[in-house]
């Protein structure tokens, strides 16, 4: 049976490389249809301590995904006795995804992480595995508002400050556009001193009157 794209959550999601880490930001809103399921769900995942992730669409696909992404990623790193890669979990979790075209994850992922002997890199990958290595990306229903302002706005070897303020600016921009976006943001950063999370305040929109 086909999947309507009705049903199919929306969300806004977001990438950016800085100087020394990667900052991927998240909303909140879960909704199917025109209904809004929740006001906090939570799209932004730890997987190891220097690589994150976040994802766009159905939540307990992503859910299930990451959860069977860490698995595997343990045992691998258990076998190799070292860190994985951001580049090899990508390669590990496009392999995962791509064993599943026939019944994917409705799930749109971007990862991001900071190795020792390669410049922080995101990498955005489509529910039947493939990899995009960027710079900066935008994922969901919200992306071609997102991605606007982070092209306006990027530059290579902006700070994390800098970085932080455009994934917001970015997100916020499409929450006003965007009916399934909303409710708040969620933020992961991933740098040499490991992953820290972070969460900013909804502020709602002002209402002239």
């Amino acid at each position: 049976m086909a999947f309507n794209e009705a049903f199919i959550p929306g969300a806004t999601v977001v990438g950016l490389t800085f100087d020394g880490g990667v900052v991927l930001g998240a909303e909140r809103r879960v909704t199917l249809g025109g209904f809004v399921v929740s006001k906090t769900g939570k799209k932004t995942f730890r997987v190891t301590d220097r690589v994150g992730a976040a994802c766009a669409g159905m939540i307990g696909d992503m859910q299930i995904l990451i959860k069977e992404l860490q698995s595997y990623v343990k045992l691998r790193e258990l076998e190799i006795k070292r860190p994985l890669s951001a580049n090899s979990i990508a390669k590990l979790l496009s392999v995962i995804m791509f064993e599943r075209r026939f019944a994917p994850m409705i799930t749109q992922v971007m990862l991001g992480g900071y190795d020792d002997v390669k410049k922080p890199s995101i990498y955005v990958l489509d529910p039947l595995g493939s990899v995009i290595p960027d710079d900066y990306a935008a994922v969901g229903s919200g992306a071609e508002i997102a991605i606007g302002v982070i092209e306006n706005g990027y530059s290579e070897g902006m700070s994390e400050k800098e970085a932080k303020e455009l994934a917001l600016k970015a997100i916020k921009a499409a929450i006003k556009r965007d009916v399934s976006s909303g409710d708040g943001v969620d933020l992961i950063y991933a740098t040499k001193d490991g992953l820290r999370e972070e969460a900013a305040p909804f502020i709602p929109p002002q209402v002239a009157g």
